[in-house]
C-alpha cells in the first residue's frame, strides 16, 4: 500500500464518521469544563460504599474498635468528593438548558443529594444485614455470614440496588442505572433501581433474574436464578408509541418463594406465602398461600407408531 493511498483511505473513514447524520443520535454535545459521569469514580463509589457498610471485608484497611472512626472518617470524605462530583456530573449531562451555567445551577442540589445519601447510609447498612441474615439462612451450603458478604452474586446486586435505589429516590439522575446496570454487568442480576424491594430479600445463584422497575416485592422473599418479573407488551398511546411510566410488573407479597426459571408477568399480586415453582408461567393473580407447579405431562396414548 502507497503512502498516498493509504492516507487517503484513512481520510475517507475520518470523513465517514465525522458526518453529523451518523452521530445524530449517539452524540452528546456539551461546553467545555462540564463534567460528564465517570464509570471509574462510579465503580470507585460503589466499593467505598461496601467498605464502609461492611467493614473489614473490603479495602485495606485493618480495623480495630479504636480506629473505626478514623477510617469511617477517612471513607466518608472521599465518598463525598467523589458521589458530589458524580451527581453534579449526572445533573449536567441530563440538563437541557443551553443558555445558563450548568455547575452553578446544579452545584448546590448536587452537595445537598451527596449529604443526604450519606446520612443513609445506617439505614442502608440495617437493610442489608436483614437481606444478608435471610440469604445465610435460606442457604444450608452457606458457612458463615463472610461467605454470604464476600461471594455471594446477590448481595453484591442487592448493595447495588439498594444504593441505586435511594438516589433514585433522590432524584439524581443518570447514576442509578449506571449502577444497577454496573451490578447486572457483574453478576447477571438485573434489578431496575426504581423497584421496590423490601428487607430480607435473598436471591439464591442469582445468574438471569429480572426484575422490573414497577415491580413491588415484600419481606423475606426468596427467588432463584433465571426468575423474571416482567412486563406484558407495552400498551401504546394514540401515536401508536410506547406508554411509559405505568405500573406493569407484578407485586410480591411477604414470604413468598418463586423457583428458578419461573415468569411471571403483568400487573399481578402473588399472594403472601404463595409458593411459585420452577419454570411457571403466571399471568393472573395468586391469593395468599397458593402453591403453583407445572402439570406432570399426561402418558402417550401412542406406541411404537401405533393408530398414526
Amino acid at each position: 500500500m502507497t503512502t498516498q493511498e493509504f492516507e487517503t483511505r484513512l481520510q475517507s473513514t475520518i470523513d465517514k464518521l465525522s458526518e453529523p447524520e451518523s452521530y445524530r443520535l449517539v452524540c452528546h454535545e456539551h461546553f467545555k469544563g462540564e463534567p460528564l459521569p465517570s464509570n471509574k469514580n462510579i465503580l470507585r463509589i460503589i466499593e467505598l460504599v461496601r467498605e464502609i457498610l461492611f467493614p473489614g471485608y473490603f479495602g485495606n484497611t485493618t480495623l480495630r474498635g479504636e480506629t473505626t472512626k478514623h477510617y469511617m472518617g477517612v471513607y466518608i470524605d472521599e465518598l463525598y468528593e467523589l458521589l458530589n462530583g458524580e451527581i453534579l456530573a449526572g445533573m449536567c449531562f441530563e440538563c437541557e438548558d443551553t443558555t445558563i451555567n450548568k455547575i452553578e445551577k446544579h452545584r448546590s442540589k448536587a452537595e445537598q443529594n451527596t449529604i443526604e445519601l450519606i446520612e443513609f447510609l445506617p439505614e442502608m447498612r440495617r437493610q442489608l444485614v436483614t437481606d444478608v441474615e435471610a440469604t445465610f439462612l435460606n442457604d444450608p451450603a452457606a458457612k458463615n455470614y463472610g461467605e454470604v458478604i464476600f461471594s455471594y452474586p446477590g448481595i453484591r446486586a442487592i448493595t447495588n440496588y439498594r444504593l441505586a435505589h435511594r438516589l433514585l429516590q433522590l432524584e439524581v439522575p443518570l447514576l442509578p442505572r449506571i449502577i444497577s446496570e454496573m451490578a447486572h454487568s457483574e453478576t447477571g442480576i438485573d434489578i431496575h433501581p426504581k423497584a421496590q424491594i423490601g428487607e430480607s430479600f435473598t436471591i439464591d445463584h442469582g445468574t438471569g433474574v429480572v426484575i422490573g422497575s414497577t415491580s413491588i416485592i415484600g419481606c423475606n422473599v426468596k427467588i432463584y436464578q433465571g426468575v423474571t418479573l416482567g412486563a406484558k407488551s407495552f400498551p401504546l398511546d394514540e401515536s401508536g408509541n410506547p406508554i411509559k411510566g405505568i405500573p406493569r410488573h407484578p407485586i410480591v407479597e411477604d414470604d413468598v418463594v418463586i423457583y428458578a426459571g419461573a415468569t411471571i408477568l403483568g400487573r399481578v399480586t402473588i399472594g403472601k406465602g404463595s409458593v411459585i415453582g420452577g419454570n411457571v408461567w403466571v399471568t393472573n393473580d395468586l391469593p395468599a398461600n397458593s402453591r403453583i407447579i407445572q402439570k406432570r405431562p399426561k402418558e402417550s396414548t401412542f406406541t411404537d407408531g401405533a393408530g398414526i
